[in-house]
């Protein structure tokens, strides 16, 4: 991971909102050049403009793209080709979400929440390794979930994505633990971000982050945990002291233990809420 003396060129996935709009604010003060991914253009150019004016000499490219297409990562590929860009630093931070029973979810959506957290995730990391080792020392930050420590009913599509993202991290880590690579985890809870708009199905209730305030953090507090956390080759960092003591205790609760409070749960949630309609 390159050292805080030292300036990034950062790639950034996901970043017309939330927390991918945060990594570039945080970042730009230490950039040379970024470039900006998400399939919004029109965001992007906004958020790049408020880049540049507050920071003239900062070097920002977008790229509208979706990394969970084939055609998506060769357009990120030839953007760096096009403009010359050597990156040192990547943030997978895309992401997509699902609130609702598996049953009632539509089976485009299930495909999408694949396609994005899992195959954009690891075949635009595969893609773009080879020019990460060229700029040792560089850093990989996947931005997972601490819902990928438990089988989240409800939302169960989402946690297993996010499972895979952690493990995946941490194989990549050690894989790379010698070759100038440093590869980090951020998981963090309920966090204020478009989030969970998206994830909500038309006439659906948001019954996965009620009633958690002692697990949220704010979307600047994350990103800075997240930056700091890779700079010190930390290998999974949950943000604030609400998610760390989640992730331990769902780590060392014994399993039938673990689905007898989650099945109380979504028996709450649903005596509370009627069931979410057939996602889009």
């Amino acid at each position: 991971m390159p050292a805080p003396s030292l300036r990034f060129q950062p790639i950034i996935t996901g970043a017309s909102a939330g927390l991918g709009v945060e990594f570039a604010r945080q970042l730009a003060p230490r950039s040379t050049r970024m470039l900006l991914v998400a399939r919004r253009a029109e965001f992007l150019t906004v958020v790049a403009a408020d880049l540049q004016a507050q920071w003239p000499d900062l070097d920002v490219v977008i790229c509208p793209a979706d990394v969970a297409t084939e055609a998506g990562r060769v357009a990120i590929s030839s953007s760096l080709e096009r403009h010359q860009f050597a990156p040192n630093l990547l943030i997978n931070n895309a992401g997509l979400g699902d609130y609702g029973s598996f049953e009632t979810a539509s089976a485009e959506r299930i495909q999408q929440q694949i396609d994005v957290n899992i195959t954009g995730l690891v075949m635009l990391t595969h893609r773009l390794l080879p020019q990460l080792k060229a700029q040792r020392p560089s850093g990989i930050l996947n931005v997972s979930s601490l819902a990928g420590t438990i089988p989240l009913p409800e939302m169960a599509i989402y946690a297993a994505t996010k499972a895979f993202v952690t493990s995946f991290t941490e194989a990549l880590r050690i894989e790379l633990l010698d070759q100038g690579v440093t590869v980090s985890a951020v998981c963090p809870g309920p966090t204020p971000t478009t989030f969970s708009a998206v994830a909500q199905r038309t006439g659906g209730q948001d019954t996965n982050r009620s009633g958690q305030t002692f697990l949220r953090m704010p979307n600047d507090a994350v990103v800075a945990q997240g930056l700091a956390a890779l700079e010190h080759q930390q290998a999974t960092i949950y943000p604030g002291w609400g998610p760390t003591i989640a992730s331990q205790f769902f780590r060392l609760i014994p399993r039938w233990l673990m689905r007898r409070l989650l099945t109380r749960r979504l028996h709450k949630d649903r005596a509370a809420h009627p069931s979410p309609p057939k996602s889009p």
